[in-house]
């Protein structure tokens, strides 16, 4: 199955007897939580689902955006109407990333049929799509977290995985550069790391782009055949939609959670500025 629904797509499948259970995540990084945003118009059926306080454990040395707790993670699921059998979509704001996260964690956790809803909100409602304030009442569901569908990267294996693979930096180039850090404590990159900033897998109206497309642009970055691949960002959020872009494009690849928020909490790591060599 594809990692991805359009709103056409999405429109058809919602009209069926069993649609899929529909989840908004929408998320502003840096910004508040995206409830307001739900309450004033979201999907029909969707339920809400806070990306910091239920796809993440709380900041600190590992990272802005560590691993939820499993069982809190799998209590957050049931309570929003996830059942292990039942497919599920998700959808933001449009960025992609925070949808990207949920879709990241429920198929890391085991869940089988996990979708992204291409363009989020903006594009559903662009394709006509209507609003609504309702509440859906919600069947508690049954899914229970088994973690270990997906690769994960700590620390060590990054630093390893970049230089024995390829390491992508989905983050702005001029924050790989070491030009600017908005959040972290140190600017730069993890050395051997290369520059793939996340906005490039989108197109201007923010769906993703096809995947001959981005087939094309991994390779040119060192995706080949039988490269290892691993994805890493700030917190673990936007390399989330690069992990979903790459397997759009049919490569396999790991995420650095901690990202580069878990580097910079060591001292000790190195750290690199400046374009790669060469």
């Amino acid at each position: 199955m594809t990692a991805i629904i359009t709103a056409t797509q999405w429109e058809s499948e919602a009209a069926g007897e069993q649609p899929p259970t529909l989840l908004d995540i929408r998320y502003r990084p840096g910004g508040p939580p995206g409830r307001p945003e739900y309450a004033a118009g979201h999907l029909p059926g969707a339920v809400y689902v806070d990306m910091d306080a239920e796809l993440a454990s709380a900041p600190g040395k590992r990272g802005r955006h560590p691993l939820p707790d499993v069982g809190e993670f799998g209590a957050a699921m049931r309570r929003a109407g996830v059942r292990a059998d039942h497919p599920v979509v998700v959808y933001d704001g449009g960025l992609g990333w925070a949808a990207a996260r949920a879709w990241w964690l429920l198929r890391w956790a085991g869940h089988p049929s996990v979708r992204v809803l291409d363009g989020g909100f903006a594009a559903w409602t662009a394709a006509g799509g209507r609003p609504v304030t309702e509440v859906p009442s919600v069947t508690e569901g049954d899914f229970v977290p088994r973690p270990g569908a997906l690769p994960v990267l700590d620390a060590d294996g990054a630093a390893a995985l970049a230089r024995r693979g390829l390491l992508l930096d989905a983050r702005a180039g001029e924050r790989y550069r070491g030009e600017v850090e908005p959040l972290d404590p140190v600017a730069g990159h993890i050395p051997g790391a290369v520059s793939a900033p996340t906005t490039e897998n989108v197109d201007e109206d923010g769906r993703l782009r096809p995947a001959q497309e981005l087939a094309a642009r991994f390779a040119a970055l060192g995706a080949a055949d039988g490269t290892e691949v691993g994805v890493y960002c700030g917190s673990g959020v936007s390399a989330a939609q690069q992990v979903l872009a790459l397997e759009t494009a049919g490569i396999s690849a790991a995420l650095y959670v901690g990202s580069w928020s878990e580097w910079t909490s060591d001292p000790a790591r190195p750290v690199a500025t400046g374009p790669l060599p060469g």
